[in-house]
């Protein structure tokens, strides 16, 4: 793809050593787009692993202290293993930091598309910035301020020594000793005001000396300004590009893909008997499979989209087209649906998911990013995700009826407040599982299923849940969790199997 008209002359830069001023910095603010040509194989890639490396962006800064040791260590380790610059004086990493550049601006052209998929890009991409500048000696933030045009000089040991006693009296936590050897930097008033206003720094005609230690809340804000304005200037040249017919479905899939294992081929298929599945949800069903099936045995009916959800779920924990086709006549035929319109009006959708009617297309059980960002619930139906779609008071009333500690209802409310929904989930795993450490990032609910039957029957050992429950400690999906005879893996984007489901959807129609 070339993302401008200036591709030809940019790419003769490409050869020998000239390639590398295209990237002279293994940090940068993103001012220039690509515009070199790439494959579109290349370019769903790129998105699919930087969307990966921003998962787990998320998931860490929910489980972890930001600039822990635990936290940089796992974030380093998934930067080296997506080959993303993780050390900034790695000299050959032209690659990685061609692919950190291009996938930036790729997921640009994904997230700009709304409000909510913008707040949540900003967030992720601020705190990767964070941590790679964070790696910067004293010198390369020098060079790096140097080149994305932000003048703080660095005041001189002179300047620095006839102001240390204001230094030491208006910066909170130096000692005479730290003011000696911390870099200072001279800070226009207009880009320190977050700092002024809390009274963090030394304040002299019209100027901030701000410390090395604080200056990284200057470069965010100018990041996050920069970023913000690029992400609307997106916004509004988006129909261009979504009118390219190669793009369209790459970018419409991307802003709620999910890349793990499509759990739908199964080992284990047929081993679920009909008679297992109630006591199942209530062990190893996540909050919103449970809620379905709970739906379906009160009310012994459930609405299109709470038959597509549910139904291809429990396809996904092994039960066969047969069983299905048994476990959803038993249950409506309680209800207002006699045997003969269950067999002219829903046995052919059941029979179409398992791709047995129609097109032939074998569907996979939904992942939680679809549940969550698409066909949202309207009155009447049970089905998406209970954290995403349902009132926090009534989610309340769920998890106390769940028998959920007041504690951990708290903590999982406090996720769901800061739209961490995948990870409020992962917290409702660890307290109905008494644990605190589950090793794992939760992307599905085929995942959770199946994570909960191999703790439970101990072919998985976890830490056990402590007095003081701390946040788990997750591993991005791409780490193994499932044994091969679970699950297969889709390592790509798959955007036809969007448009496929819209076939599937028109088979769960309403009654």
């Amino acid at each position: 793809m070339q993302f401008s008209g200036r591709g030809r002359r940019k790419l003769s830069r490409l050869a020998g050593d000239a390639r590398g001023d295209l990237y002279p910095h293994s940090l940068q603010f993103y001012l220039q787009p690509p515009t070199e040509n790439i494959s579109l194989a290349e370019f769903e890639n790129f998105a699919v692993d930087r969307l990966k490396l921003l998962k787990l962006v998320e998931n860490l800064g929910v489980s972890y202290v930001k600039n822990s040791s635990e936290y940089k260590q796992k974030l380093e380790t998934e930067l080296r293993r997506l080959k993303f610059p993780y050390k900034v004086l790695v000299e050959d990493d032209y690659e990685a930091r061609r692919k950190d550049h291009i996938s930036h601006f790729i997921l640009r052209l994904a997230y700009c598309q709304s409000e909510d998929l913008r707040r949540w890009f900003i967030q992720q991409e601020m705190d990767l910035f964070r941590y790679r500048f964070n790696q910067l000696s004293d010198q390369l933030v020098g060079k790096f301020l140097a080149y994305v045009h932000l003048a703080y000089d660095a005041i001189d040991a002179t300047e620095k020594t006839s102001i240390t006693d204001e230094l030491l009296s208006s910066t909170p936590g130096l000692t005479k000793a730290k003011v000696e050897e911390m870099v200072f930097y001279k800070v226009p008033f207009c880009d320190a005001v977050d700092l002024v206003r809390v009274r963090r720094v030394y304040f002299h005609r019209g100027c901030a000396y701000v410390p090395h230690q604080d200056i990284l809340t200057i470069v965010l804000n100018n990041y996050r300004t920069k970023l913000s304005k690029a992400l609307a200037l997106t916004a509004r040249s988006l129909p261009v590009v979504q009118a390219d017919e190669r793009l369209q479905p790459l970018l419409s899939h991307l802003s709620h893909a999910y890349v793990g294992p499509d759990y739908n081929i199964q080992k284990n298929t047929g081993k679920i008997s009909l008679e297992q599945i109630d006591g199942l949800s209530v062990k190893s069903y996540p909050l919103c499979m449970r809620q379905l099936h709970k739906a379906l045995r009160d009310n012994h009916h459930l609405r299109h989209g709470g038959r597509m959800q549910y139904g291809l779920f429990l396809k996904g924990i092994g039960l066969t087209l047969e069983q299905a086709l048994q476990f959803w006549k038993s249950e409506f035929i309680k209800g207002k649906v006699d045997a003969d319109k269950f067999d002219k009006g829903y046995a052919y959708s059941i029979r179409h998911s398992y791709g047995k009617e129609g097109k032939r297309t074998d569907y996979t059980p939904f992942s939680c990013m679809k549940i969550i960002l698409s066909n949202p619930p309207s009155q009447g139906d049970y089905h998406g995700c209970p954290f995403r779609h349902s009132d926090p008071e009534l989610l309340k009333q769920k998890l106390q009826a769940y028998k959920i500690p007041p504690a951990g209802i708290s903590q999982i409310l406090d996720l769901v407040k800061g739209m961490h929904y995948q990870l409020a989930c992962q917290k409702y795993f660890e307290l109905t599982h008494n644990v605190s450490d589950i090793g794992w990032s939760l992307n599905h609910p085929n995942q959770y299923f199946i994570e909960s039957q191999q703790l439970l029957s101990g072919i998985k050992e976890t830490k056990k849940e402590q007095k003081q429950p701390e946040n788990s400690q997750p591993k991005h999906s791409s780490q193994k969790s499932l044994s091969s005879a679970t699950a297969t893996t889709s390592p790509s984007l798959n955007p036809i199997e969007e448009m496929e489901l819209e076939g599937l959807d028109d088979c769960f129609t309403d009654d």
